[in-house]
């Protein structure tokens, strides 16, 4: 097979990972790498540390689907294995690079002693997993490719310590992705050279997201009148709180929330106190191929971030014509750049969403002109510049004298 058209085979490093018992988590890993599989020139393994937690840990609800985790499976025709890690009380954040890589020596071992070879380490998320992942790429003498999704570098890059990893993670890279440009920013300030950084946004799934017959769903859900969304972990930095202190004073508007997380709880209390909860549905979390029908039930998606990478429920919305309201963070502003997209909003206060929502309320733009927009947003660029990339690693790795993988 010629150089350009043989089959990578990547060893993934990525703890944002879904399971079976967890099979919405991290989706947006796997949808990126069901695409590059599937054009047959990428054959990923993937290696998804999870923390250890002893079995009487299974008393914490938020815990039991992280402990029913199987240490191996495999997920639409890839491997996936899920090692156990050590995850220190105190140090743990500062030495979780280094316990990664420790729970993950063994599984590859293993699979190298079994005649399985690999041509490049490919990371999702920066921090612990591309640091680890630059360790094991060092003991296996393999070029390394790391992607950040958000977090990673707007918030845990801050950190001293850190830092410090991320910037030995850079210097051992041969190419450092970012889902957009703004992080792609925060690479450069961490002193990656230019020429190794891509910016390989998030795609969306434009067969499975579409537009349905709105009425019939919501007549269906006994909905009447506005209805706004929010898609996303219950956690404070997603801002769900500012958009039930927004709907307040939008007295006609019904709230649908999907996700869970550890603030649900004090969410639906505070509707309660502020007399809305008959205007607020919690739906739970929803499965990735039934979020369609929900997106399609709102007139408006409202995502109110402190912080985001590539926000994949913004696309998701507009693909099923459903236009947004978001903080203007990040890689939000590259996500929602015309009026058919939505709106975006400065300040991120309950005041703030609320005109905005009633701005995009009074001049709705046309589905099929936020359809049309998300249109631009499909996989195929993405995915022929993950190939293009590691095509160029591969030789510029074989054209310093290293081994042929």
């Amino acid at each position: 097979m010629s150089g350009a058209e043989r089959t990578f085979r990547t060893l993934v490093v990525c703890g944002l990972y879904p399971s079976r018992a967890r099979p919405t988590f991290g989706v947006f890993v796997e949808n990126r790498l069901r695409r590059l599989a599937a054009t047959g020139r990428v054959q990923p393994t993937v290696l998804a540390p999870l923390p250890w937690y002893p079995s009487c840990a299974r008393t914490f609800p938020a815990l039991a689907p992280l402990l029913a985790t199987p240490a191996r499976e495999e997920r639409f025709g890839i491997p996936v294995f899920y090692p156990r890690y050590a995850h220190l009380p105190r140090l743990g954040v500062l030495v979780q690079p280094w316990t990664v890589y420790r729970a993950l020596l063994p599984i590859v071992r293993r699979l190298l002693r079994s005649g399985r070879r690999f041509d490049l380490v490919d990371a999702h998320y920066g921090y612990p997993d591309g640091v680890a992942a630059a360790l094991l790429a060092d003991r296996l003498d393999l070029p390394l490719v790391i992607t950040a999704r958000g977090t990673d570098l707007n918030l845990i890059a801050r950190a001293f310590v850190p830092r410090l990893w991320l910037r030995r993670a850079v210097f051992r890279a041969q190419g450092l992705v970012a889902v957009c440009g703004a992080l792609a920013r925060v690479w450069q300030e961490l002193g990656a050279p230019p020429e190794r950084i891509r910016v390989l946004r998030n795609g969306v799934d434009l067969a499975l997201f579409r537009p349905l017959p709105r009425e019939p769903l919501r007549a269906a859900a006994g909905l009447d009148g506005p209805v706004l969304l929010c898609v996303g972990q219950l956690v404070e930095r997603k801002g769900v709180h500012l958009v039930l202190d927004a709907l307040v004073d939008l007295p006609r508007a019904t709230l649908l929330i999907v996700g869970d997380g550890p603030l649900r709880r004090s969410l639906e209390q505070r509707a309660r106190s502020l007399g809305i909860a008959h205007r607020v549905r919690f739906l739970g979390s929803v499965p990735h191929e039934e979020l369609p029908a929900v997106y399609n039930l709102a007139d408006v998606l409202v995502l109110a971030s402190s912080r985001e990478g590539w926000p994949n429920v913004l696309l998701e919305a507009m693909a099923c014509g459903t236009p947004v309201v978001a903080t203007a963070v990040w890689g939000t502003p590259e996500v929602v750049r015309a009026p058919e997209a939505g709106r975006l909003i400065g300040e991120r206060s309950p005041e703030a969403i609320r005109a905005a929502i009633l701005d995009l309320l009074a001049r709705p733009p046309a589905r099929a002109a936020t359809r049309a927009y998300a249109e631009a947003f499909g996989w195929e660029p993405t995915i022929a510049g993950h190939i293009a990339l590691f095509e160029e690693i591969r030789a510029d790795w074989c054209g310093r004298g290293r081994a042929e993988p």
